[in-house]
């Protein structure tokens, strides 16, 4: 058994289940049945940063103190007042927080807990992580695709949904788009219910309900213990019709056990200790009313010697001394020493073994049945957002309709040169502006990704490919290849077939690389506007650099480092490389043509890509290429 000073050192790693030593798919089973799970003297530090950057102070919080205790299948309940303890004893258990600062043993059925404990155990956040863009079968569904082994046939698993959806009360809303809190709380169990897991933890879950939703609830998961489940959830101040349901309670304040027992006993145990119970009273305020250091406690009796106005006053003062006085006075009590003599027994022969040193992420499916299910979900989100895409569509078809009629008149001569050149800039320029909005691919579904993989849904790569293939494809790439489509196709720049596609493949590659390179800013910031800003700026600054190289060569000769790092230059160069090569604009050396040029006279398309310093062999224009799809390999491999 750890030491209470001992933290539990667990790195984080990702296999499939298949991969794993001595442990195949039936593993995953091993918390059928009944699953009891005991916690011994466990304690949690969390390392708090604060200050200003480069200056930031660590500062360590005990969040948990010395805490034992046990849960059984029925309803589990933990209860305290506004002060985190609650919820930091459910994740902790839950293995839902860093467990570099957990010291103590937690086992399931007398056994460390497993190390992929949360892929097969049950977690309902307290914000519901329900995808309301799909209905809620479609939800479960997904659930059950990426949870259930492969070897349950659909069958099965359509009966499982279906059994939920009954046990839930969701028949006649199952075609419906969890949008309102009640059917989002619902879904989100029903999400965890399919996998079928012994052990189901809820965090807060009847907070934002109103109180018959709230009983209906607590109804719910009553009749899953029922099945012989364990479930454990906070919870706070509940309604007398919800308590008198629970099997057992815990009440936890500033980090300690103030009572850990039978629910229907511990009334009982507070009156006997020689607090005053009105029968009126809700048991549920009761207790926290006493834990808080309200003036229920016996404390606050008039042998106090102090008035109202004092106890007013002192309250915050004595909470330390309530709390201290009432964990002790649990540890003193024959609950306690009842329960010791319990964990002592399911933890037998497991004293001189730690709790598991690593962490696992472990999956039930494979890589492509994940990629495949991640890609139909994305198309099912950007079908619900039909009427903004349509919106969309139809702005870029205009735009590029205005743009190819304002390019359509400019003439295959050479004093429309740097015209056509303009017309390759500004496409360079809508790639890159465009490209933005990418930063948000993976920035907006953050919670809904931290829970589905530490919940075991999938591994990392195929949800990458899998939102990069389904999103960013149809919300990126296609509206440049109609945009361009549209732009030369009026503007009549390159009529050949294979200029065509080239420029093609030229735009694809230039709108991917500066996608890849917002989705790397845009993943690595945690306020939105702040990777966006960064990203404008460089975009902005290059295609201005860019920009320059039209008009000031000379200029650009003595900063060409810079060009290195310039993502649209890239772009640009080999659009121009493809445009250009092979181009004549004074046919037969025509008098009148040449006439027309003011300056200077550039009749071949070589010329002018002498002038602006391109490589005119085929390298000159592979080798951007070559740079755009290193820079997005780099970046998506960053991201």
């Amino acid at each position: 058994m750890s030491s209470n000073n001992d933290p539990v050192t667990i790195q984080m790693i990702e296999r499939n289940l298949s991969d794993l030593p001595g442990m195949d798919t039936s593993d995953l089973n091993t918390l059928t049945g009944e699953a009891v799970l005991s916690f011994h003297n466990i304690s949690y530090r969390e390392t708090v940063q604060s200050g200003f950057p480069f200056r930031k102070k660590m500062e360590v919080k005990e969040r948990l103190s010395n805490i034992s205790g046990i849960m059984k299948p029925g309803l589990n309940a933990i209860m305290g007042p506004e002060d985190g303890s609650r919820s930091w004893l459910l994740n902790v258990l839950a293995a839902r927080k860093d467990p570099r600062g957990l010291s103590g043993d937690i086992l399931i059925n007398g056994k460390p807990r497993p190390a992929n404990f949360k892929c097969t155990s049950g977690y309902v956040p307290r914000n519901d992580m329900v995808m309301d863009t799909v209905t809620v079968r479609e939800n479960i569904e997904f659930s059950a695709a990426l949870r259930l082994p492969m070897t349950i046939t659909r069958d099965e698993k359509r009966r499982r949904i279906n059994e939920v959806l009954e046990l839930l009360h969701l028949d006649e809303d199952s075609n419906v788009k969890p949008t309102s809190k009640v059917l989002k709380k619902r879904t989100s169990i029903a999400m965890e219910l399919v996998a079928k897991h012994p052990i189901l933890f809820l965090d807060d879950p009847t907070t934002g309900l109103d109180l018959n939703t709230a009983t209906d609830v607590i109804s719910v998961l009553r009749r899953m213990s029922m099945r012989r489940r364990t479930i454990i959830f906070s919870i706070n101040q509940p309604q007398y019709s919800v308590f008198r349901t629970f099997d057992s309670l815990t009440l936890v304040a500033s980090g300690k056990v103030m009572y850990q027992g039978p629910a229907q006993e511990a009334l009982e145990y507070f009156k006997s200790a020689g607090y005053k119970y009105d029968s009126h009273d809700n048991p549920a305020d009761f207790f926290l009313d006493i834990i808080t250091g309200g003036f229920s406690a016996i404390l606050d009796t008039e042998e106090d010697g102090h008035d109202e106005a004092d106890k007013y006053t002192e309250l915050p003062k004595r909470q330390d001394q309530v709390t201290s006085e009432l964990a002790n006075m649990y540890a003193q009590s024959f609950l306690h020493r009842e329960m010791r003599a319990e964990l002592d027994q399911l933890l037998g022969d497991q004293k001189a073994e730690r709790s598991s040193a690593w962490e696992e992420i472990t999956c039930v499916t494979p890589f492509w049945h994940q990629l495949r299910w991640i890609i139909c979900r994305s198309f099912k989100n950007l079908k619900d957002f039909r009427q903004v895409s349509m919106i969309h569509a139809i702005i870029t078809i205009i735009v590029a309709m205005i743009v190819g009629i304002i390019f359509h008149f400019v003439q295959n001569d050479c004093s429309a040169v740097q015209t056509r050149a303009g017309l390759l800039f500004l496409l360079t320029v809508i790639q890159c502006i465009s490209s933005l909005a990418a930063g948000e691919l993976f920035g907006n579904d953050k919670g809904h990704f931290r829970h589905e993989h530490t919940s075991g849904y999938y591994r990392v790569s195929p949800y990458f490919f899998g939102k990069l293939l389904g999103e960013m494809v149809p919300r990126r790439l296609l509206p440049s290849i109609i945009f361009t489509v549209i732009v030369f196709s009026i503007a009549g720049v390159r009529t050949d077939v294979k200029g065509f596609f080239t420029m093609l493949f030229t735009i694809m590659m230039l709108a991917c690389s500066a996608s890849s390179l917002s989705l790397l800013i845009g993943a690595g910031g945690n306020a939105e506007a702040v990777p966006t800003l960064s990203a404008t700026i460089y975009f902005l600054v290059m295609l201005f650099i860019s920009g320059l190289s039209l008009f000031y060569t000379n200029f650009l000769q003595k900063i060409s480092w810079i060009q290195y790092f310039n993502l649209p230059h890239y772009g640009f160069t080999a659009l121009q490389h493809n445009e250009f090569l092979g181009q004549n604009f004074c046919p037969d050396q025509n008098t009148t043509e040449v006439s027309r040029c003011p300056n200077y006279v550039i009749c071949t398309g070589e010329e002018f890509l002498t002038f602006q310093g391109i490589d005119l062999s085929p390298w000159g224009f592979w080798k951007n290429h070559v740079a755009l799809a290193c820079i997005m390999i780099i970046c998506l491999s960053s991201t």
